[in-house]
């Protein structure tokens, strides 16, 4: 049976992250990049699927600290035996160019028996690699290939046991011993062995220099910095771009087919990252993510998509993988994502607010940067009429979403903005024109007087959570009367008995699926911020800290969060849930009046023209 979501930390290295559950097994790592075929597969099956268990001998281990370096995310985890206790330190090398696994373990305490199984199965635990054993410079090392991969262990010899490796090796206190896992392609030269007492030092050093920049003291500091740290985290060095998480397939809804791969880059979570970041001092990884947006939609704009790969692939095609059992039984395991051909009508409206806020902090435009913002725009007015999936990425008939066609305001808001505030080219009064009539519509058919509430959908009668980014665009203020009637309705129709905020009532909504599912974490960070901009201070944080007190105890989010049965669902660590994290505490912050070096969150009203 897999470990609980909550269990597990990740470590990374800017091209790929691993996770490891508190019992010390690497449960789920895919090599090279995030996006690439697993090596070790058992958060989604067995540990036939692949694992690499590192732990005490000792029926008596306990863990008696686990933490990450102070803002790091080298991991270290403090264990005690009868027989003595030792601290296990694992962290992939940001600065190696290769892909890297470390685990170090120093004696503290009497003498330890630590226990090391291996079982490596390529191409998401299906393949079953060549296996071979020798010495290296007198250090024993395993290596596996099969077809394109290699990996190669270098640490205390193991013995083949049924299709794995295991073996036991003691500790001393005093003593250091170290494994280093490395993958490469199986065609090349076997890479050196890694200084482990620099790429430690190294690896700190960058983390926490990164950390350093984040300007912030308020209330919430270290949820925030943890959750900024974790946005670099899953960030391709490389190419800049942004996975969504670095799982696939951990389930929405225990045992049922709520299961998606988020191991690709959203529009949406980019430009809502680029906004954490620029706001929270990060300007040059501000800079990184806006290149990575232009490049990846880049072309005809009819081809704009709602996600692209880390590099900015656009074929992401989805597919089932039927020999993994999935996490908790829940199938299928799906890799590639379906949602990729989508037409989600907010998506450019998203980009063109993030680098809205980008020119506000100073950054002009180039000769490609406008020009393409120009094509996005015509791709908006030329969809002008279209139906979409909506955020939520229903799978069932398109319709009018209330959100999306304030996301084409915005887009269209910020061109505005961009010609008189900026000085940039465009046909003003065209979009003006386009501007003011989406807003007509949009109070015509997206608010129901009877209801006095906005609705999920043109002339329907359900709402949804993505409501609440409403205000947050600048459509109207947070205390507007219609939105205070959409806010109650919210309330009434979408929480919780736990006070947590579900997306929408999949059992209302056609979103192709059979209902159920789990309140989405950043729907009720974004409540916080509706009720800190709204005057409601004591539900703004009663609600965030109940939200942070989910996050583990490494300061990590998933996706949705299952408070009958305390908890994690959903792909984890979650990017969206920790960029919510951060709007909800810098509005909390603005709202109490405290010291904020950064700009608010909240866009100005229109102008009316």
């Amino acid at each position: 049976m897999q470990s609980p979501i909550k269990d597990y930390a990740l470590v990374s290295d800017l091209h790929t992250g691993a996770l490891i559950s508190r019992d010390g097994s690497v449960d789920w790592l895919c090599m090279p990049r995030f996006d690439s075929e697993s090596v070790f597969a058992a958060m989604l099956g067995t540990p036939d699927h692949g694992r690499w268990l590192l732990a005490p001998d000792s029926p008596t281990a306990t863990v008696v600290s686990r933490t990450y370096i102070h803002s790091t995310f080298v991991l270290q985890t403090h264990w005690k035996t009868d027989e003595g206790e030792v601290l296990v330190t694992e962290f992939m090398p940001v600065t190696d160019r290769r892909a890297n696994v470390v685990r170090r373990i120093q004696g503290l305490v009497g003498t330890v028996s630590m226990r090391q199984e291996v079982q490596i199965r390529f191409g998401y635990g299906e393949i079953l690699p060549w296996v071979s054993q020798g010495t290296e410079d007198g250090v024993p090392v395993l290596l596996a290939i099969a077809g394109p991969d290699a990996l190669l262990l270098r640490g205390p010899r193991l013995r083949a046991a049924d299709h794995r490796h295991e073996g036991t090796f003691p500790v001393i206190a005093g003593a250091v011993v170290d494994l280093e896992l490395v993958w490469y392609p199986s065609h090349r030269e076997t890479p050196p062995a890694l200084d482990i007492d620099d790429a430690l030092d190294t690896t700190i050093t960058y983390w926490r220099a990164w950390a350093a920049s984040c300007v912030d003291d308020g209330r919430y500091t270290d949820a925030v910095r943890r959750s900024l740290l974790v946005l670099r985290a899953l960030t391709h060095e490389d190419t800049g771009g942004i996975v969504a998480a670095p799982t696939t397939s951990l389930p929405e809804h225990f045992g049922g087919a709520r299961n998606w791969d988020y191991r690709f880059c959203w529009l949406r979570d980019a430009a809502l990252t680029l906004e954490a970041m620029m706001t929270h001092g990060f300007a040059d990884e501000a800079h990184e993510w806006r290149n990575w947006l232009l490049r990846a939609v880049a072309g005809d704009p009819e081809d704009l998509q709602i996600m692209y790969g880390l590099a900015g692939e656009r074929r992401l095609p989805e597919r089932e993988l039927g020999h993994l059992p999935g996490y908790a039984g829940s199938t299928p395991v799906r890799v590639g994502n379906g949602a990729v051909g989508q037409y989600q009508a907010d998506v450019v409206g998203e980009v063109m607010v993030a680098l809205e806020k980008l020119r506000g902090h100073g950054v002009t435009e180039d000769s490609f940067s406008w020009p393409l913002q120009r094509a996005l725009l015509t791709f908006a007015e030329n969809h002008l009429d279209d139906r979409d999936h909506g955020i939520w990425e229903m799978r069932g008939d398109l319709q009018y979403f209330t959100h999306s066609r304030v996301m084409m305001w915005a887009a269209f808001d910020c061109a505005v903005r961009a010609v008189r505030d900026h000085g940039l080219s465009g046909p003003l009064d065209h979009w003006i024109g386009l501007r003011d009539g989406l807003r007509a519509e949009i109070l015509e058919r997206g608010f129901d007087h009877g209801l006095n509430s906005f609705t999920q959908v043109y002339d329907g009668g359900e709402v949804d959570a993505s409501l609440l980014q409403l205000p947050q665009v600048g459509f109207l203020d947070y205390d507007d009367p219609m939105m205070l009637g959409t806010v109650q309705r919210i309330e009434q129709h979408l929480l919780d008995p736990h006070g947590l905020l579900l997306r929408y009532r999949t059992g209302e909504s056609d979103d192709g699926l059979e209902p159920g599912e789990h309140p989405f974490l950043a729907c009720s960070f974004w409540l916080v911020e509706q009720y800190a901009h709204s005057g409601r201070l004591d539900d703004a944080a009663r609600l965030m800290d109940q939200l942070v007190g989910y996050s583990n105890e490494l300061g990590l989010l998933s996706e949705e969060y299952d408070a009958e049965n305390g908890r994690m669902a959903g792909n984890y660590p979650q990017a969206f849930s920790h960029l919510a994290l951060v709007r909800a505490a810098d509005a909390l912050q603005m709202a109490r009046g405290e010291t904020n070096p950064h700009e608010s969150l909240a866009r100005e009203e229109p102008e009316t023209d």
